[in-house]
Parts: C-alpha cells; sequence; structure tokens
C-alpha cells in the first residue's frame, strides 16, 4: 500500500530531478526530424493569407483574431487526409469557441478575478478535449490565447459577433489551405508513415519498429482504400515485419537492403508505385476517431490531468497578478505549456525550455518593438516567425519557444502599439507559470512515473 511518506518522498525525488545537471543537458539536446517543411510552409501560407486580407481592409485589428483562427492548421500535420479533415474541424470550432466566449466574457466583466477563474477552467476543459481527441499540435495553449486575447478586445456585444465571424472566417481559410494537397498528393501521408516505418526497422530497435509498422497500418487504412497503391504499402510493411521477425531468430536475411532502399524514394513529394503487390486485403477499417475521443472523455488519467493543468493555470495567474505583472494569463500559458508533457521528465524539460525560449524570444521581440515597425513589416516577421516555429518544434520545444515567442507579441501588437518593456512582462509571467506548473507536477506526480530517476 503507498502511504503519504511515500507519496511525499517520491515528490522529493522529483523536485530534486529539476535542478540536476543532466535534466538540463537534456532539455538542451536538438532531437532530429523530418518531413518538416512543406507543413512549416503550409502554416506559414495560410497565416500570410489571412494577414494579408487583413492589411488590405485596412482592419490590422481583426487580422490578429484571423490568425488564430487559421492557426488550426498548425495541428494534425501528419494525419491521413479523412482523419486530418475530421481533426482540424474540431479544433477549429474549439478555437472559434474559445474565442467567442472570451470575447463574452470580456464584454460581460472586468472582474480578473471571474475571467481568471473561468480561463482557468477552460485550459483544463481544452486540454482533455485534445488528449481524448488525440490531437497532436501546438495544445490548447492556442485556445487559452484566443480567449485572453477577445477579452481583452471585447467591450460590447457587436464586438463578440465581430470576434466571431473574424475568428471563423480565418478558420475556415486554415482548414481549406491545410485541405489542398489531398488533390495534388493524396497518398502523401501513408507513403510517409511507411518510410518512417522502414527507418525504425533499419535502426534495429524491435519495440520502437513495430510500433511504427502498427502506425503505418492504420494511416494507409485510413489514407488509401483499397486501391493497388494501398495494397502495395501493406505489402511492404509485411516485408518489414517480417525482417524484424528473421532478426529476432538470429537469421539475417539477404533482402533486407532491397525491403529498406524504399525508405528513400517513399519520401519523394510524388505517388511511388515500384512496389510489390502480394497482401489480398487491407487490415479492419480503425474506428472513428470522434465516437473513440467521446469515450476517452471520461479516461481517469485524462480527467486528472486536466485537474493539475487548471489549479495551475488559475494559480500561476492570480501570483503573477500579486507580483504586479500587466499580464497574468501569460503565466497561464507558461503553466500549460510546461504541463503538457506526458511524464514528470518530460514536464521539467518543456519547462526550462520553454524559460530559456521565452527569454531569447522576448529580447527578440523587444528589439523588434523598438523599430516601430508597420503593418506590413510587423506581417512579415510574424510569417518568418511562424515558419521557424513550425520548423523547429520536434527538434526542441526551446527553439520552438524562441521563435513563438516574438510571434506571439507581434501578433499581439497588430491591435495596438506595444512597449519594448513589455518582453520583461513576458519572461517574468513565463517564469511563474513555468515554476509553478512545476512545483505542481511534482506535488501531484503519479508514483508509477519514474521516468525521472533513469
Amino acid at each position: 500500500m503507498i502511504t503519504p511518506i511515500d507519496r511525499i518522498a517520491h515528490s522529493r525525488t522529483a523536485l530534486a530531478h529539476v535542478v540536476s545537471g543532466r535534466t538540463w543537458r537534456q532539455a538542451l539536446s536538438v532531437g532530429r526530424a523530418d518531413a518538416t517543411i512543406a507543413p512549416a510552409l503550409r502554416v506559414g501560407i495560410i497565416v500570410a493569407v489571412v494577414l494579408i486580407g487583413g492589411g488590405l481592409l485596412n482592419r490590422p485589428d481583426l487580422a490578429g483574431f484571423a490568425a488564430l483562427g487559421s492557426l488550426c492548421s498548425a495541428f494534425g500535420r501528419y494525419e491521413p487526409y479523412p482523419r486530418r479533415a475530421g481533426k482540424l474541424a474540431l479544433v477549429a470550432a474549439l478555437i472559434v469557441i474559445y474565442a467567442t466566449l472570451g470575447a463574452a466574457l470580456g464584454a460581460a466583466t472586468s472582474s480578473s478575478a471571474l475571467q481568471v477563474i473561468l480561463i482557468s477552467v477552460g485550459a483544463g476543459i481544452g486540454t482533455l478535449t485534445l488528449a481524448a481527441f488525440a490531437i497532436n499540435g501546438p495544445g490548447a495553449i492556442i485556445l487559452i490565447f484566443s480567449t485572453t486575447a477577445a477579452v481583452g478586445f471585447s467591450h460590447s456585444a457587436a464586438d463578440i459577433l465581430t470576434v466571431f465571424l473574424t475568428v471563423a472566417l480565418g478558420a475556415v481559410i486554415g482548414w481549406t489551405i491545410s485541405m489542398l494537397p489531398a488533390l495534388l498528393h493524396p497518398v502523401g501521408p501513408a507513403q510517409l508513415a511507411v518510410a518512417r516505418a522502414l527507418a525504425a526497422v533499419d535502426s534495429r530497435r524491435d519495440e520502437p519498429a513495430r510500433a511504427a509498422i502498427a502506425r503505418a497500418r492504420t494511416v494507409v487504412s485510413l489514407n488509401g482504400g483499397r486501391s493497388a497503391h494501398s495494397l502495395s504499402l501493406v505489402t511492404l510493411l509485411d516485408d518489414a515485419e517480417a525482417l524484424l521477425d528473421a532478426w529476432a531468430r538470429g537469421d539475417d536475411p539477404t533482402h533486407a537492403t532491397n525491403v529498406l532502399a524504399h525508405e528513400r524514394k517513399l519520401r519523394r513529394m510524388r505517388r511511388y508505385d515500384a512496389l510489390p503487390v502480394r497482401a489480398d486485403e487491407l487490415d479492419a477499417r480503425p474506428r472513428n476517431f470522434f465516437g473513440d475521443g467521446l469515450g476517452r472523455l471520461r479516461t481517469r488519467s485524462l480527467v486528472v490531468n486536466a485537474l493539475r493543468i487548471a489549479a495551475a493555470a488559475a494559480l500561476a495567474a492570480w501570483c503573477a497578478t500579486a507580483f504586479g505583472f500587466e499580464h497574468p494569463m501569460w503565466a497561464t500559458m507558461g503553466a500549460m505549456a510546461a504541463m503538457q508533457g506526458i511524464t514528470f521528465s518530460t514536464t521539467v524539460q518543456r519547462g526550462i525550455q520553454r524559460l530559456l525560449g521565452n527569454v531569447g524570444g522576448a529580447a527578440i521581440a523587444a528589439g523588434l518593438i523598438a523599430l516601430s515597425f508597420g503593418y506590413w513589416q510587423t506581417m512579415v516577421a510574424i510569417v518568418i516567425f511562424q515558419v521557424a516555429a513550425e520548423l523547429l518544434v520536434v527538434k526542441n520545444y526551446g527553439l520552438t519557444s524562441l521563435a513563438i515567442t516574438p510571434m506571439a507579441l507581434l501578433l499581439t501588437g497588430l491591435a495596438g502599439h506595444l512597449d519594448p518593456a513589455v518582453a520583461l512582462s513576458r519572461i517574468g509571467d513565463t517564469l511563474i507559470g513555468v515554476v509553478i506548473g512545476i512545483v505542481i507536477a511534482a506535488v501531484t506526480i503519479e508514483i508509477g512515473d519514474r521516468q525521472h530517476l533513469s
């Protein structure tokens, strides 16, 4: 039986992990990534389209809201197109809902305490929803960013309608452009998933390779139907799995090189059909993600994590207010960013990366704000930072924060003038949020979470 003393001792070891040299070295390491250029450019183009529209209409104050709606395109980047369509639609709807509710909250009350409570509850609900529906991407921070921006903008019922229409328009543009590649290269996600599975097999690590093959089978089944191309990809996955079985027996199959050589060709941005076809049929079609997501909304671990994030979000905002910072909800987003890690180890790493990235990003933002750019120069900078963030997101979250911080501050500044001193507030709020997020994660750590001890 687990006693309170055992739990306290486990929390102490978790807090000790925060200051270890190994933890900081891991946080500063840069990982490998593939197939990042096309998704990054796609998101950058989408943001540019809505910002150009806002500039041409001479409504820079609304351009930022349209850009927030368009950021639904940053989610589900490697999903097969049929599933991506549903997931992006759900994210788009959530961004519109959160922004509209934020506008309603701003118009209804000026009580910062009530706003903090409701937005913190929204942070927990957003985190739970995205996790339950297995939607990968920037996370619920986008939802809270949309909410807080709308709270500050809205003062009347007319503002609520304006926010709703603007964010919805941006979301429609984001969804539409994100799905356009389905017309040009519909089998792209399936080919990429199989290529990644082959790369995992080539690493000779059995468990990750089999997981990658299982993931590829799901993507092929969803994306390709029962076409000859899909049957070819399934046959290649069968061959790859046979290689793992042979190596597990101690054999050295001579055709391994031929099978693994398909990886590079599959990654090209065109259809690749030079594959053998021996599969009789595809696996059973996976269940609809929406039905599965509804069922997972009641999962205990996801609900508990949502409650932890809601508590951390509220506490971070209140502490930031007590310290006199003007933007306490930035502290909320700092806590959320840190606590998106699956384990305590990843929570600490993300917290360190978020903090260091925000320090560097705030310095960059302060310099750019001091230059007093016009709308079009600011738009170009926002798009560049957005593309950079998308390129770096799977390499190191700290580098991503280095790009996201100036992008977010410049986007906020579209609706009004910002002083360079706002960058200092960003750093302070982020520090409070990260520290509170890590402390709450340590206090509430699951007794079975011991990855940080290895």
